[in-house]
């Protein structure tokens, strides 16, 4: 498991506005995701994408990269954090939402093996 941020959402109530903020202050330019409605991915930045605001999304979430999410997830759940089932995103991999044992948010995510 390498630990390195490897995607992150950046939640807001109005997607629009978030897009022209992050566009002023970083230059960012972001794209329509055809598979999720209301996600707009950051197409000259860092890797990630704004995304609306939800009752479990408050905050940004950090995604951390592994080469083996099933055996990630077992260990965040040996190490007495919680784990969702393992995503998968047609073309894009396999994510997992979790929480550490003191009940901070994070997630895992794989990207997809070229074909």
């Amino acid at each position: 498991m390498s630990g390195e941020i490897n995607w992150f959402e950046l939640p807001s109530e109005d997607t629009a506005r978030a897009r022209v903020f992050y566009g002023k202050l970083f230059g960012w330019q972001t794209g329509e995701c055809d598979d999720l409605d209301d996600y707009h991915i950051i197409e000259n930045g860092a890797p990630g994408a704004i995304v609306p605001k939800t009752d479990e999304l408050t905050g940004p979430r950090v995604y951390f990269a592994t080469d083996d999410i099933a055996s990630s997830v077992a260990a965040v759940r040996d190490l007495g954090g919680t784990a969702d089932d393992v995503v998968f995103v047609t073309g894009v991999g396999q994510i997992a939402h979790c929480r550490d044992d003191q009940g901070s948010p994070f997630s895992f995510y794989q990207p997809a093996r070229p074909a």
